[in-house]
């Protein structure tokens, strides 16, 4: 099923189609997921689509440059990244799909970024 994502002022507009719906909910307590706050979904690489906007995106790299993280460059809302855990794998603001509101989820869990396999080599 699809979702429609957008920023806050309506310039990023995504298509994305979830890997096991909203069930993939999680946090991440990294030195930057920590500051940005927003809960995350899976979507596989294939499963995203930029419907219009991608002008509108900066991207943000840091550390191991692996992570791409997006934001609209109008509003600053993050869309979506691709995961340094899984780079086949898309992570995308929850808070940003159209109809979703996460405070409905309930708790959310949380992976350790602060621990992450990659940073101790």
């Amino acid at each position: 099923m699809s979702h429609k994502l957008t920023c806050h002022c309506g310039a990023v507009e995504l298509r994305v189609d979830l890997l096991d719906g909203l069930n993939t909910a999680r946090r991440c307590d990294c030195s930057f997921c920590r500051r940005r706050g927003a809960a995350a979904v899976t979507v596989p690489l294939e499963g995203l689509e930029i419907v219009k906007g991608a002008e509108n995106l900066s991207l943000y790299q840091w550390n191991t440059k692996v992570a791409k993280h997006y934001f609209c460059k109008t509003c600053g809302i993050y869309t979506h990244h691709q995961r340094r855990s899984n780079p086949n794998e898309y992570g995308v603001n929850l808070g940003a799909l159209e109809g979703v509101n996460p405070r409905d989820l309930g708790e959310i869990g949380w992976v350790d970024g602060v621990n992450h396999p990659s940073d101790t080599q």
